[in-house]
């Protein structure tokens, strides 16, 4: 029994990786400061961004970047990085990809090297491609042998994690009531995925969360900020 893409992954997309993302609210510090999140709104919120920004957005170029690495074609790779650097509307949301997607690319290449990670690390350094989180992770995800839908669900329960620890961080709620939140996330997370899987060109990659990038935008002024975004 071959475990090792399993274990893999679980390392990627384990919080302790270095990548960076444990800084990231996703934008739910923006929410808090603006006083307009109770704790009963929050698995509401997260569904609609799954739906409406995560699915068809990162979700959808990690399936994309996977599936351009998988047959070999680097030029598609750096179509679909660029086209989800483009729909990134706020700045501190598309400098937090690049960040910690190029942070991810540079430890994965030290801990696992292979030529993926060497081949994108160029793209990236050529400016041929930005470096996104989802696609610097769909394209590792594909070079040490996950599969896509493996790859997509790991990841989309990742960001859910994130979120909801951020929830904690913020003492919107306590532990238990986040695992319950990330547990109930659990219909959206396949909904999502199944979003992603179900792409076939980068202008499948979209999202619409015009609220959320209101709060993005003012939480990028804010005058005291525990998170990135």
């Amino acid at each position: 029994m071959n475990l090792s893409p399993l274990l893999v992954q679980l390392q990627l997309t384990d919080s302790a990786f270095p990548s960076g993302l444990y800084t990231l609210s996703h934008g739910l510090e923006g929410y808090v400061q603006s006083g307009t999140v109770e704790p009963a709104d929050l698995p509401i919120l997260l569904a609609d961004l799954l739906r409406h920004s995560v699915g068809p957005g990162d979700a959808t170029a990690l399936v994309l970047a996977h599936r351009a690495v998988t047959e070999g074609d680097w030029n598609r790779l750096a179509e679909v990085d660029r086209r989800l650097h483009a729909i990134k509307l706020n700045r501190e949301l598309r400098a937090a990809a690049a960040r910690t997607g190029r942070q991810l690319l540079d430890t994965a290449g030290r801990v696992f090297g292979g030529p993926v990670a060497g081949k994108l690390a160029a793209l990236v350094r050529e400016g041929a491609a930005p470096g996104n989180h989802a696609v610097v992770a769909g394209a590792l995800h594909a070079g040490l042998g996950v599969s896509e839908r493996h790859a997509v669900a790991g990841d989309v329960f990742a960001f859910c994690a994130g979120w909801t620890a951020a929830a904690v961080r913020l003492g919107r709620v306590d532990f238990r009531r986040a695992q319950a939140m990330l547990y109930g996330a659990h219909p959206e997370i396949v909904r999502a995925a199944a979003t992603a899987l179900a792409a076939r060109s980068p202008y499948d990659i979209h999202g619409s969360v015009p609220l959320a990038d209101t709060f993005s935008a003012a939480h990028e002024r804010a005058p005291a900020r525990l998170f990135t975004t």
